[in-house]
């Protein structure tokens, strides 16, 4: 069975170039564009990981991470979290989440992030 990964990004080339990235690397995908409504999305959906943007509507990539870090049916998931930010590795940290990439990223950096923590 396909792993299924949720990827949440409000630009809109960012979630088809992971898409078709992750999909070319035989994941299943999902994608949103807003993080306020994490946990019934996580719900509904199931993913095996997440791929969170920092600068993500309505509430933010940190604020989403952390919701579903503090939710004990989810907390599990791995989330990667994904920016353009300079301070990508602090902001991962505070959020909570597994792992971090900066943007850009090279594509066989996003296969190789994903690999890793699905096997952990």
């Amino acid at each position: 069975m396909k792993k299924k990964v949720l990827i949440f990004d409000d630009d809109i080339n960012i979630l088809e170039l992971c898409s078709l990235i992750l999909i070319e690397c035989g994941y299943e995908v999902e994608t949103s564009e807003t993080s306020h409504d994490i946990i019934e999305k996580v719900e509904l959906i199931k993913p095996d990981a997440i791929l969170m943007d920092n600068w993500i509507p309505d509430i933010g990539g940190i604020e989403a991470t952390r919701l579903l870090k503090n939710n004990l049916d989810f907390r599990h998931i791995p989330v990667i979290y994904f920016s353009a930010n300079n301070d990508i590795k602090s902001l991962a940290e505070l959020a909570g989440a597994d792992a971090h990439l900066a943007k850009p990223f090279d594509l066989d950096e996003l296969e190789n992030m994903m690999k890793s923590v699905l096997k952990g």
